[in-house]
């Protein structure tokens, strides 16, 4: 049964009914924002450097201001972004019902402006600073050239995570934890390919959840969910919550 929005009826009714929905997601959310890809943003100014020239430990060791410099840029692009309806819908939706988990591959904080608390970041904040010596978050003067800590006198890093360095593992816990107890899990906006986010879906599939994505295109692991459902994800979430509703 397909519904008036084009969702599968069986995909609304697991979403109205869950104990626990897990959702992940990626860069496609935040695209509907106009927030640039990673590759997307090596473009203008910055278009001739190469991302590990700029986005690892050692290009930061290297020349911790040219890293500044970009990813002052960066937040400036994203300070203009506004949530787009696909985060708001996910944010009303935790409303709704028992438990929502929201992990996201976004380092924007899009989610969180919409209203979704308890986000899971995979890759970090972009508008977050780290002693690159202690590892914690630290305030500071952002816009000095080279922000230092000022805790231990140390340079002041983005509180992103770079090439070469791990997910926070309290964000690896939480997350396939919450993949292995949800019965609803949704992908949206993301290829489902890069692990260990991929990892999610199959942990939830595996314990029982049913599995729906929501992305423009197939991805290579649309085959193996329950659903897949094509669209944007600004006009399918809010399709899929006023779904919900009409039928409580």
């Amino acid at each position: 049964m397909i519904d008036a929005a084009g969702i599968p009826g069986a995909a609304v009714a697991a979403v109205r009914d869950a104990r626990h929905v897990c959702v992940l997601t990626g860069a496609g959310v935040s695209a509907e924002s106009g927030v640039p890809t990673f590759r997307d943003a090596q473009s203008g100014l910055w278009e001739k450097f190469d991302p590990l020239d700029l986005a690892t430990p050692e290009a930061f060791l290297r020349d911790p201001a040219l890293v500044w410099r970009w990813y002052r840029w960066r937040r400036d692009l994203v300070a203009m972004a506004e949530p787009n309806p696909g985060h708001v819908a996910l944010a009303t939706l935790a409303a709704r019902i028992p438990r929502l988990t929201l992990v996201t591959q976004n380092v924007d904080g899009l989610h969180q402006r919409a209203g979704s608390k308890d986000v899971i970041e995979f890759h970090g904040n972009l508008f977050t600073n780290r002693c690159f010596a202690e590892d914690c978050v630290v305030d500071c003067d952002a816009g000095a050239e080279v922000p230092v800590c000022p805790g231990c006198g140390s340079n002041v890093r983005p509180g992103v995570v770079w090439f070469g360095e791990a997910i926070p593992e309290h964000a690896l816990d939480q997350s396939f934890a919450a993949a292995a107890d949800c019965d609803v899990f949704l992908s949206i906006g993301t290829s489902s390919l890069v692990f260990p986010a991929a990892g999610l879906a199959e942990i939830a599939k595996q314990s029982g959840a049913i599995v729906i994505e929501v992305n423009p295109n197939p991805t290579g692991m649309s085959a193996g969910f329950d659903y897949a459902i094509a669209g944007n994800v600004g006009i399918v979430l809010p399709d899929l919550l006023a779904c919900t509703a009409e039928v409580e």
